[in-house]
C-alpha cells in the first residue's frame, strides 16, 4: 500500500484517527485487559509462546557447593559396610563428598580419605583410635 493511502498520513489532524470520539484503540481494551490481565484465560497462548513460565538467566557452571557429611553420617556408612576387624578405611572422594564435619558420635576406629575436614571431626575419629587423610595419600598406601 502506498504511503499517500495509510490511515496515518490522511489523518493528521485528528486524535482519534478515525476511530471514533470515545477513545476507541485508546486504552485497554484493545488489549484486553491491563498488564497481566487475562493472562490464565485468553492471554494463555501468549504467555506460552514468550517463555513466561520457567527460569532464565545464568547458571554459573563452575560454581559448586561443597557437599559435606558429619560423624552421624559416616557412622551409618561404617554400619552398611561388611563386618571388618580392626580399622575400616572409607574414601569419602569416591562417595562425592567434600569435608567432614563433627556433629554425632563415632564409635569405632576408621580411616577417612576426604579432601577437608573439621578440627571437631578430627578430635573425634582420633579419641576412637582412627585417622583423617588425603584422597591422594590412600591411593599412594594402596600401591605401595
Amino acid at each position: 500500500m502506498p504511503t499517500r493511502f495509510r490511515k496515518v498520513r490522511k489523518r493528521r489532524g485528528s486524535r482519534t484517527m478515525g476511530w471514533g470520539q470515545i477513545g476507541q484503540h485508546r486504552k485497554t481494551g484493545a488489549k484486553g485487559g491491563r498488564g497481566m490481565a487475562g493472562g490464565h484465560k485468553h492471554k494463555w497462548t501468549k504467555l506460552l509462546k514468550e517463555d513466561y513460565f520457567g527460569k532464565q538467566g545464568f547458571h554459573n557452571p563452575t560454581s559448586r557447593e561443597e557437599r559435606a557429611i558429619n560423624i552421624n553420617g559416616l557412622q551409618t556408612l561404617v554400619e552398611k559396610m561388611e563386618e571388618k576387624e580392626g580399622v575400616v578405611t572409607i574414601n569419602l572422594d569416591e562417595l562425592g563428598y567434600d569435608r567432614l564435619v563433627g556433629k554425632g558420635v563415632i564409635h569405632r576406629p576408621v580411616v577417612v580419605a576426604v579432601a577437608k575436614w573439621s578440627k571437631q571431626a578430627e578430635e573425634k575419629i582420633k579419641a576412637v583410635g582412627g585417622r583423617i587423610i588425603r584422597p591422594e595419600e590412600l591411593a599412594t598406601q594402596k600401591a605401595a
